[in-house]
């Protein structure tokens, strides 16, 4: 990187007599008088600068220039074609000016702005660029027409907003396309804007959302603020800073998912729900959920991805052991019970269910669900949205679905005491039935239902398996640190002496992470408490005992807390005990 300013040096002359340069030019036999002056008349008629016109009129060729130029003027010579441009750089000067005058503001390191030129004796983009900044500017010289492509290329980046693709990446994105049979959601969106106007946004939202896809993000997260403007993606559970398109866009960027999402573009005062399907292939299609909420300094959209795929993951690489799989299978072998699955939002619930789900899922057996709202399309499973604001719940659907011959029934969650009173009773009359409940453990769950008014009798004999569980990020196997615990170490951590005794080596994650990775971390897998209900666990619930007294029973029969199932992914080398402590509150 050039660091010192290069020498300037008086502009091409507009009287009879050419300019230093000019004459520099005509020595080394580029040009001759003639057309020198030739040059300078059309420089003048034209407003360009002078390489322009040497390149374009007497069609000298830019790298000659460009030699000659570094060393009259005594300066480095950089190639544009491996220029990086920063895209707020670019910001800092008016794109009609930059074009007009080829100057490029592209890096900036404190108070000294990095601009590439071609021409050292045009000075007035430079002048503009720095008025506007108040930086220090330093041209760096570069090749005219690769500054050209460089501009092109510049442009076309900083008019999505977002990092440049990697080159393998071009054709992919090329691919990616909005639902064509999505509907407007309102006339009053302004269909009528300039395409060449709306691209830079739509450029924008595509290449997020194909960056969220190839990190592997679970949610994209626009939002405005007074002064700036963010985008950040969930990976892995982690929030990270994804882009700060200009603030000026923001509304431009919230009209164009509404109106893809079939929302209102006109309604910013309510929340809003809506679904848009993204093309990134031929043969692969994904759905986001989209979500709007209005904040004080306008509309955020919050999208959650949602892979088809995620639906097909089979139960055994969802993360049980051995003896908690085979406990799920039992389960779900039953022809009548229920199994709850229970956790915080995005612990991975709804995955665990479908896995259950799909393994049923044959031409023997009537499968029902009713969602809210239905996030993946399953074939061959009869999938109901329930809608509370035309008093359609997921009571109303359970009672509709008894009417169905149905065999399996997915409930989206048990919300209320009717809910869970109609769910209940469907799993002691012949149906296997499956649903969430927002609990911290299993033992917790069982308490919960009696809390809502479900008679204990009622739970003690319809549920078959609670299942319990939270996401952990998994190491990077590619840069995960090993480490041989000390004594004290593992006393600090508390573990259990089973455990402690068979401690070896653990892991740290890599801060800084690889390539291959996020801070340290690759993918996520999940962390079970499997409680199946035995004739003990039962009976202390027809006693109405509390969450502690069947939290000692399960201890008793070998079942396993969160906690003791995360040291065992600790153990094996699959996550760390720091990730651990983050995900299971002791």
């Amino acid at each position: 990187m050039v660091t010192q300013s290069a020498p300037q040096s008086a502009p091409h002359s507009n009287e009879s007599g050419l300019g230093p340069f000019l004459q520099f030019l005509i020595a080394r036999n580029l040009l001759t008088e003639s057309q020198a002056r030739q040059v300078e008349g059309e420089g003048r008629r034209r407003r360009t600068t002078l390489i322009a016109s040497l390149v374009e009129t007497v069609k000298v060729p830019p790298a000659e220039l460009a030699l000659a130029s570094s060393l009259h003027f005594d300066t480095p010579l950089l190639d544009a074609s491996a220029l990086l441009v920063d895209p707020e750089c670019l910001q800092m000067g008016e794109e009609r000016v930059i074009r007009a005058t080829f100057s490029l503001p592209f890096f900036r390191r404190g108070k000294r702005l990095y601009v590439a030129v071609s021409d050292l004796t045009h000075h007035r983009g430079i002048d503009e660029i720095r008025f506007r900044t108040s930086l220090e500017v330093v041209p760096v010289l570069v090749e005219h027409d690769k500054l050209i492509k460089a501009l092109e290329r510049a442009y076309a980046d900083a008019g999505s907003f977002g990092p440049n693709l990697a080159p393998d990446e071009g054709n992919f994105l090329d691919e990616v396309d909005f639902d064509s049979n999505a509907e407007l959601a309102t006339p009053n969106f302004d269909v009528g804007q300039e395409v060449s106007d709306e691209e830079p946004i739509v450029r924008f939202v595509k290449k997020t959302l194909l960056h969220a896809i190839q990190k592997g993000a679970s949610d994209i997260h626009f939002e405005p603020y007074e002064t700036f403007y963010r985008v950040r993606l969930r990976i892995d559970g982690i929030l990270t800073d994804y882009n700060h398109p200009p603030i000026q866009s923001k509304d431009r960027i919230v009209a164009c998912l509404k109106v893809r999402a079939q929302l209102r573009t006109d309604e910013r005062r309510m929340p809003q729900d809506g679904k848009v399907r993204i093309h990134v292939s031929a043969n692969r299609a994904l759905d986001f959920r989209v979500s709007s909420i209005p904040t004080v300094h306008g509309e955020k959209i919050v999208m959650r991805v949602l892979d088809p795929g995620m639906a097909q993951v089979g139960i055994k690489a969802l993360g049980f052991e051995p003896h908690q799989e085979q406990a799920y299978h039992r389960a779900l072998a039953r022809t009548q019970g229920m199994i709850l699955v229970t956790g915080p939002t995005g612990s991975g619930k709804t995955v665990t269910m479908y896995a259950g789900i799909n393994q049923l899922n044959t031409i023997e057996r009537n499968i029902s669900t009713a969602e809210d709202p239905v996030e993946i399309q399953l074939v061959g499973i009869n999938q109901v949205n329930v809608q509370p604001r035309l008093h359609f719940g997921f009571a109303e659907a359970l009672r509709a679905f008894l009417r169905q011959d149905p065999d399996v029934i997915l409930v989206g969650e048990i919300r209320d005491q009717e809910t869970a009173e109609i769910a209940v009773k469907a799993a002691q009359t012949g149906h296997l039935v499956l649903s969430t409940l927002h609990t911290n453990d299993a033992p917790q769950t069982l308490t919960r239902l009696l809390d809502m008014g479900v008679p204990a009798y009622s739970v003690a004999s319809s549920i078959c398996l609670i299942i319990s569980q939270r996401l952990a990020r998994r190491l990077c196997e590619h840069c995960r640190k090993p480490y041989a615990p000390t004594p004290a170490m593992l006393e600090e951590a508390h573990l259990p002496e089973d455990v402690a005794g068979r401690v070896q080596k653990l892991y740290h994650a890599n801060p800084s992470g690889c390539e291959n990775c996020q801070l340290g971390y690759r993918g996520r897998t999940g962390v079970y408490q499997v409680f199946p209900i035995s004739e003990e666990l039962s009976a202390l619930m027809m006693e109405r005992a509390n969450a502690i007294t069947l939290a000692a029973q399960a201890r008793k029969e070998g079942i396993w807390d969160l906690r003791r199932s995360g040291l065992e992914k600790v153990l094996q080398g699959v996550t760390t005990l720091e990730e651990i402590d983050r995900v299971i509150s002791v």
